[in-house]
């Protein structure tokens, strides 16, 4: 199970790694290409746009997946 806290944080200084982190490397991947060239492309300017979108969509996806495992009655071990 991914913790929304890490997911957001990890993508926010590497973006995608958040989203491998959640177990979606397809969308990791995507915005380990992504950002680096909207860095590039804009000249900075939109690539702190893209470390925030990342990092707020490896959060939700990570919230989303621990509601899904409640659910399921698939409870977080604390210890991890």
């Amino acid at each position: 199970m991914s913790r929304p806290g890490i997911a957001a944080l990890l993508s926010f200084f590497l973006p995608g790694v958040g989203q491998i982190y959640n177990g979606e490397i397809l969308r990791g991947l995507f915005w380990l290409i992504i950002t680096p060239g909207m860095w590039l492309g804009t000249g900075g300017l939109l690539g702190w746009v893209c470390h925030l979108i990342a990092a707020g969509t490896a959060y939700h996806r990570a919230e989303l997946k621990d509601r899904a495992y409640l659910r399921a009655g698939i409870v977080r071990s604390s210890l991890r």
